[in-house]
C-alpha cells in the first residue's frame, strides 16, 4: 500500500525542521471503519503523518543522498485531541541527531493549537543499491518519482538551486528559494514493537 499523509509543507529548514499540515476529510475510505459512528483519524496514521515529513526534511537536509528513508522506532508515543473529519492536523518535526544511517527526530501534531499527538521517532537512511542487485536502478526510480510528489507538496520550493531555510508562500533574503526534490518513500514504513496500542484508536 503506498499512501501519502500530507497535504502540504508549509515550513522546511532542511536536515532541521520541518512543518506540514494534514486536512482529514469525510471521503477517506478507512474512516468508515474507524468508527461508522464517530469518524476519527486512526493514531497509526497520524504517526504515520509524522514519519513521512520527518523523512522530508532528512532527505532535503542531505541532498538525497539515501533514496529510502523509514521508520526504525518510535517512542513516548502519547495521544491528545482526537482528528476529526474537517479538521487539520499540523504536524512539526525537529531533527535531534544524526549519524551515518539513523536520525533522531522529535515530533508533534497539533488539532486548532491544541496536542495531539507527540513523540521520538528514529528512522533509518539508505539506498537499494547497497543491499540488491540493480539497486542503483530502483534508487533512481524512486528519486525521480518522489521529486515529483514534492513539487505538490511544497510547490514553493519548486525549481533548481541549494536547499535553504523556507517558509511557504515567502522568500528569504528577498529572493527566490527554490529546494532540491525527492520525497518519502510511501508503503515502506517498519513496524515497531515501541508503540503501545491505544485503546478507541
Amino acid at each position: 500500500m503506498r499512501f501519502t499523509l500530507l497535504d502540504r509543507v508549509t515550513a522546511i529548514d532542511p536536515g532541521k525542521s520541518i512543518t506540514a499540515i494534514k486536512t482529514l476529510t469525510l471521503s477517506e475510505e478507512y474512516l468508515a471503519d474507524h468508527f461508522p459512528r464517530f469518524p476519527v483519524m486512526p493514531g497509526v496514521l497520524m504517526l504515520e503523518s509524522m514519519t513521512q515529513a520527518a523523512a522530508w526534511t532528512i532527505r532535503l537536509g542531505e541532498d538525497f543522498a539515501h533514496a529510502i528513508v523509514v521508520l526504525r522506532s518510535a517512542k513516548n508515543v502519547k495521544y491528545g485531541d482526537f482528528v476529526e473529519p474537517g479538521k487539520v492536523l499540523t504536524v512539526t518535526a525537529e531533527v535531534l541527531s544524526q549519524d551515518e544511517t539513523t536520525t533522531k527526530v522529535k515530533a508533534t501534531g497539533t488539532v486548532g493549537g491544541r496536542t495531539s499527538l507527540t513523540a521520538r521517532l528514529t528512522l533509518e537512511r539508505y539506498n537499494l543499491a547497497d543491499r540488491v542487485a540493480h539497486g542503483d536502478a530502483l534508487d533512481a526510480r524512486v528519486r525521480a518519482e518522489m521529486r515529483k510528489l514534492w513539487a505538490v507538496l511544497h510547490p514553493a520550493g519548486r525549481g533548481a538551486g541549494a536547499a535553504r531555510p523556507l517558509v511557504y508562500g515567502a522568500a528569504v533574503g528577498g529572493a527566490a528559494s527554490p529546494l532540491p526534490g525527492a520525497a518519502y518513500r510511501q508503503g515502506a514504513i517498519e513496524p515497531s514493537g515501541d508503540v503501545a496500542p491505544v485503546a478507541g484508536r
